[in-house]
């Protein structure tokens, strides 16, 4: 069965949260929430994330799952809020353990940060299957820009997570802590080997000038038109590219902030003894 996709769009960020589901009154999943984050204040808001929890109401969704395609480097994730207002399970691919243990080392943090991944309720692994509903979910492993990227497929859809662009923006970036990208092209192979139709829904869209904001492409396009991917392109020649464009790219604005929450399965770090939150920010480290 194919699902009914419902996509949410936070411009700051660039990214896409989804909704996932049959039908009204169905069950559905939530992928890749927001928390939307002041960096001049080190406020945080829940607007984006208001935004889907009046959308599951209105259609009196369930939520049996709030997923996330990896520990984003570009946004905070709103999955406990969510859980808080709507239910459902915080899932994350099981390799989350591996990025865990080197941003532990990285932000010097507390003894007591488990690196097992035990902040999730659900740890998803190669071809895990869940049912939610009348749809059903298969995790695919698609590591290259972390080491614990995963992506979603349901039905006639998958969620590539930062895998890949639109076809006119390419691929994601492999130079984070664990990145590769002999093995993102591997992932990215996985996925174009996929039938022609498959409808591709990306976590982020950065458009030309004079393109709209897209969510939505498929295996087809991605094969005939990608610019960093398309059919023909080796896997010696992509690496040398994406090396190369690596090394021009400034760190995302967010990613110090981002990642320290998002390994935490969006809970802030444990507050001292005046009762706040504090985030770290390493000195000429990253």
């Amino acid at each position: 069965m194919n699902p009914t996709v419902k996509s949410f769009f936070d411009a700051p960020t660039g990214t896409f949260t989804y909704v996932v589901y049959e039908k009204a009154s169905s069950p559905c999943v939530i992928i890749d929430s927001v928390l939307n984050f002041d960096t001049k204040s080190g406020r945080t808001s829940t607007h984006s994330a208001d935004e889907v929890i009046t959308f599951i109401q209105d259609q009196q969704l369930e939520v049996a799952f709030i997923l996330e395609t990896h520990a984003h480097a570009d946004h905070l994730t709103a999955a406990p809020y969510l859980k808080n207002k709507l239910g459902g399970k915080l899932a994350i691919g099981s390799h989350i353990q591996d990025v865990q243990k080197v941003f532990k080392d990285i932000f010097h943090l507390e003894a007591s940060f488990a690196i097992d991944g035990q902040q999730f309720d659900d740890l998803l692994d190669e071809n895990e299957e869940i049912q939610f509903g009348q749809l059903l979910l298969k995790s695919l492993f698609v590591p290259g820009h972390t080491p614990a990227c995963m992506a979603y497929q349901i039905g006639d859809c998958v969620f590539v997570g930062d895998t890949m662009f639109l076809p006119d923006v390419g691929t994601a970036r492999c130079d984070f802590p664990g990145g590769d990208a002999k093995m993102l092209y591997q992932s990215i192979q996985k996925i174009l080997q996929l039938p022609l139709s498959t409808r591709l829904f990306m976590c982020h869209d950065y458009p030309p000038a004079g393109r709209a904001v897209q969510c939505e492409t498929t295996v087809a396009l991605q094969r005939k038109g990608n610019i960093h991917v398309h059919d023909g392109v080796s896997e010696e020649d992509f690496v040398k590219m994406r090396t190369a464009r690596d090394k021009t790219l400034e760190m995302p604005t967010l990613i110090l902030p981002s990642v320290q929450i998002n390994i935490r399965a969006g809970q802030f770090p444990p507050a001292e003894s005046n009762g706040v939150s504090y985030l770290k920010l390493p000195m000429n480290l990253l």
